[in-house]
């Protein structure tokens, strides 16, 4: 039987992990954008490999890409519509706390 103070443990997980795929899906669409030059999409590649290890805490995983996403935002090669999509991933991870 779960107790009743491990429910939100629980749902801020499941909270958590949510965000992680919509962070992982908005790198992806960067991922594959041609545009966008090969160093870019090579530490977005890297920042997703950081969020789909299980080893880690969401919250380290999520610490850890934001970190590597916005090296890449700084970027002055950085297409404006990689550089957006880049934001709206790094505010939803922004989220991801333990």
């Amino acid at each position: 039987m779960v107790s009743m103070s491990s429910k939100p443990k629980v749902k801020k997980r499941e909270i958590n992990e949510e965000n992680i795929k919509k962070a992982i899906e908005i790198m992806s669409m960067v991922l594959n954008d041609l545009a966008a030059p090969k160093n870019i999409r090579k530490t977005v590649k890297d920042a997703i490999d950081i969020l789909n290890k299980t080893d880690m805490t969401p919250g380290v995983r999520a610490s850890a890409s934001i970190q590597m996403l916005d090296e890449a935002i700084q970027d002055a090669n950085i297409p404006t519509l990689s550089r957006t999509r880049l934001w709206s991933a790094l505010s939803i991870l922004e989220s991801v706390k333990d």
